[in-house]
């Protein structure tokens, strides 16, 4: 009994462990900003991937809008996408003495009222 329970854990223990080395390869081979000045290639952030991905698609680059797709969580992308235009809105806004809420329908074409 204990011999089957030995060779189960051991089977499954040897499959975490490729499975965590096959994610550690493909995070190392996973394109990203590049390193400084020869140093460890770091994590993007999601922020700098969201930045990434918001100015491929306003310069249409599909190329580099999937790559950026590509650095961080699907989620964790809209919300960084999220936040950059909240952000936008109100640099905007300020800029035009504006409402964010006017300035947003305006972008949009919407009517104001």
């Amino acid at each position: 009994m204990f011999d089957r329970a030995r060779k189960a854990w051991s089977t499954w223990r040897k499959r975490t462990v490729r499975r965590d080395e096959r994610r550690r390869d493909e995070i190392r081979s996973t394109p990203g900003p590049r390193p400084a000045a020869g140093g460890p290639r770091r994590t993007p952030n999601l922020f700098e991937a969201a930045a990434a991905y918001v100015a491929a698609c306003a310069e249409d680059d599909q190329e580099r809008l999937d790559e950026a797709a590509s650095w961080v969580d699907p989620n964790a992308l809209a919300f960084g996408v999220n936040e950059l235009a909240c952000r936008a809105l109100i640099a905007l806004a300020r800029e035009r003495d504006e409402s964010p809420r006017v300035v947003a329908r305006s972008l949009l074409g919407l009517p104001v009222g």
